[in-house]
């Protein structure tokens, strides 16, 4: 692939390769970057896959997979695109029955299961709003008569909204995070719980923001930051259960989150400033969720894995 650079040079405003400042307020020089995603936005969220240019690499076509999910029954939310595709694609090859949930994303939703199904793999698609008590009744009434039992959640389905200032968001987008991003999660989890059995796996995604702070995401931090004390509280909650709880917590990943929340001129420099310059694709994520979703992590438990290309080290 070729790449054309973009050298930021703007006095420092909305500079967004201007990351680390000293006690006397100089930032680091900033450095020419490759421009992998081109400047792009979109208005409504949770973004749109299909729109994005260029398309979120989801599948490894060289990963080999053993069976290690053969015959589970997994949900995943935000399953259509972005993370959650490339998921439910893993899962599949590893023989799980995948339930695919999402909000209005239904192009991308029916091409995510028409991959699945050439892979030779079982999908189902539920649409829906997650923060709704009765859609979440829904997902489990679906899959339990489906396939008559629940192996693996995983909540990955989430909001974020750029503002510049903590008085620039408002009561109502604070109220729509925290329900999208944390109250589902608890509605979800606590319906799915009652049809887990021993061995069951829950997977919960939080963020690096919440590691490091994002002073134009505070809304979204906090609810990540709930996230963390969720997966840890529930997991203690439940080991001698051996109903395993864990997060991943990734950095920058090309989703439709991305040009979905941020104005387009942060688009070329996104993941830049992680040691391995760059955004991670989907796709390089997706094996840790099989790890944690199968009998490999059977003694992991409460823990948060982070994947950013060295960006945090925690």
């Amino acid at each position: 692939m070729n790449y054309d650079y973009y050298t930021s040079n703007n006095n420092g405003q909305d500079d967004y390769g201007l990351k680390y400042i000293d006690h006397q307020g100089y930032g680091r020089i900033c450095k020419d970057y490759k421009i992998e995603f081109p400047m792009q936005h979109q208005d409504k969220q949770p973004g749109m896959e299909y729109l994005m240019t260029p398309r979120p690499i989801f599948n490894n076509p060289y990963y080999l997979a053993a069976g290690k999910l053969y015959s589970k029954v997994a949900i995943i939310t935000g399953g259509d695109s972005g993370i959650g595709r490339a998921v439910a694609v893993g899962f599949a090859k590893e023989g799980a029955i995948v339930v695919i949930v999402y909000y209005d994303e239904h192009k991308d939703a029916e091409e995510t299961k028409e991959f699945i199904e050439k892979l030779g793999g079982t999908c189902i698609l539920i649409a829906g709003d997650i923060k709704d008590t009765n859609f979440c009744d829904k997902i489990v009434d679906e899959t339990i008569k489906e396939y008559g039992r629940i192996d693996i959640l995983v909540n990955n389905a989430g909001v974020q909204y750029q503002q510049k200032s903590l008085l620039d968001i408002t009561d109502e987008q604070f109220d729509l995070t925290m329900k999208t991003n944390i109250y589902s999660m608890f509605y979800l989890t606590k319906r799915v719980l009652k049809h887990m059995k021993p061995g069951a796996s829950i997977i919960n995604v939080t963020s690096i923001t919440t590691f490091k702070g994002e002073p134009e995401l505070i809304d979204y931090v906090t609810s990540k930051g709930a996230i963390v004390g969720f997966t840890r509280s529930l997991a203690t909650n439940l080991a001698d259960k051996n109903i395993r709880v864990n997060a991943i917590s990734p950095g920058v990943f090309w989703t439709p989150l991305q040009p979905a929340c941020w104005e387009a001129e942060k688009i070329p420099t996104l993941g830049s400033d992680a040691p391995m310059g760059r955004a991670g694709h989907p796709y390089e994520i997706a094996p840790l969720f099989i790890y944690l979703a199968s009998d490999d992590s059977s003694y992991v438990t409460g823990q948060v894995m982070h994947i950013n290309g060295g960006e945090y080290k925690g």
